[in-house]
């Protein structure tokens, strides 16, 4: 088969696949995020409503100000930062969606593009 052939087919098959990405349902509810620390399985859970977003994670409460930049990109600045590693933003993009239940995205802190990191949450109510 020639280059023009592979090209063609590849144009053909890689069309027909399309990422869901319907943010809208994810910018507000109750969500879990499962992820693993040191070896063991952490388990975070988060409500979103409005421009703020409150996380509990291993008993503590952290609150920070969510800013959607487009439907699917959002910056998340911590309300009460404890040192100057929590005062820099994180930047997070939903890459694909699933119904409205669930997402994966990706996160990193603004500015820094080299520990982009990747995760999935659940919408839970």
């Amino acid at each position: 088969m020639n280059k023009l052939g592979i090209f063609l087919l590849i144009g053909l098959f890689s069309g027909c696949y399309r990422v869901e990405r319907n943010c809208l349902p994810f910018h507000e509810g109750h969500f879990q995020f499962t992820t693993m620390v040191n070896g063991e399985m952490q388990q975070s859970v988060f409500v979103r409503t409005g421009d703020l977003e409150i996380e509990t994670y291993q008993g503590a409460i952290d609150s920070a100000r969510i800013r959607w930049v487009n439907d699917c990109e959002c910056v998340l600045t911590k309300l009460n930062p404890s040192n100057n590693q929590d005062k820099r933003p994180i930047r997070m993009k939903i890459l694909k969606t699933k119904d409205s239940t669930e997402y994966t995205f990706e996160y990193a802190l603004v500015g820094d593009t080299k520990n982009t990191q990747r995760g999935t949450i659940e919408k839970i109510k």
